[in-house]
């Protein structure tokens, strides 16, 4: 006979965000013991790669822009190819180098940055500015940041996940503040139903999407933003022009993992009229609203 088993919830906070831990146990004692590696696996990632702690990789890195290399472990080096390959994938848009912009565009407050602002920062964006040489990183320009904030969550749930499996858990979810990676479906075989928010009305969803395995995670324009005269500036910014993109509500992206999820849909969030297209080009399926409220999808399980 096997034991009696329960779904467990374990919430916790990180990364700025709400999360939480869905999975299987035959108690609470178990389930958080279980939880609490998955967690340390995510406030580890979060104190290594914060830009906000300055004992981090990245903080050594970007106060030593212009002056030093900086040496770099096998993981950090690793997540810097991964920075390439995005920068290469989306023709430049998705930057490591555009945290920058935070400087001046300030969502806490509603404030357009002015012109001459934003070109002073423009001239310190550049991935290509970027010198790697074996296992060392220097930022070419005094004033340069890298910042991984646009797929750390997303790396933190995969690499939590992976704990979770490694200790035998075969049924629940890592969900970091929306950014998901489903273990495996319920204990009854049924997948988990993940309700995708309405950009327009956090109280209300405009789809529910089943998902057994596998990731989702969702870039909007409903995130960290403000209003001035009817027109909505959100934190998603082109590298290129330094403002923000206009052109989706919201994408929501299914992948393998949470990571490659995650870049997909800002990619095409920063694409812009060209999103579709690049979705479309994917093996993902996704769910992404326009502007004008009008939904796009593809391949979305039922």
């Amino acid at each position: 006979m096997k034991p009696a088993v329960s779904v467990f919830g374990i919430a916790f906070e990180a990364m700025a965000s709400q999360c939480d831990i869905r999975l299987v146990a035959s108690n609470d004692d178990e389930a958080r013991r279980l939880a609490q590696s998955a967690i340390d696996e995510v406030k580890r990632i979060e104190f290594k790669y914060s830009r906000y702690r300055s004992g981090s990789i990245v903080s050594q890195i970007n106060s030593a822009a212009g002056k030093d290399a900086v040496e770099c472990d096998e993981e950090t080096l690793a997540l810097l190819q991964y920075a390439e390959t995005l920068f290469q994938a989306s023709e430049g848009l998705f930057d490591v180098t555009s945290g920058v912009l935070r400087r001046a565009w300030n969502f806490r407050e509603a404030r357009v940055p002015s012109e001459v602002e934003l070109t002073a920062l423009r001239a310190l964006i550049g991935w290509r500015k970027v010198i790697r040489e074996d296992r060392r990183i220097q930022l070419s320009t005094n004033g340069m940041e890298i910042d991984f904030g646009g797929f750390g969550k997303e790396y933190a749930a995969d690499r939590a996940a992976a704990k979770l499996i490694d200790n035998g858990v075969r049924h629940g979810y890592v969900n970091l503040g929306g950014d998901m990676h489903i273990i495996g479906p319920q204990p009854d075989g049924r997948p988990w139903e993940i309700g995708i928010q309405d950009p327009r009305d956090s109280s209300a969803v405009i789809a529910h999407i089943p998902i057994a395995n596998g990731a989702i995670a969702t870039s909007g324009d409903y995130e960290r933003f403000f209003e001035i005269d009817g027109r909505r500036y959100c934190h998603i910014l082109d590298p290129r022009t330094a403002q923000p993109v206009r052109y989706w509500r919201a994408v929501s992206v299914l992948a393998p993992l949470a990571i490659a999820a995650g870049s997909c849909s800002t990619i095409a969030m920063l694409k812009q009229e060209e999103g579709l297209d690049f979705l479309n080009n994917t093996n993902m399926a996704y769910l992404a609203g326009d502007a004008a409220g009008e939904l796009h999808y593809r391949d979305l399980p039922r």
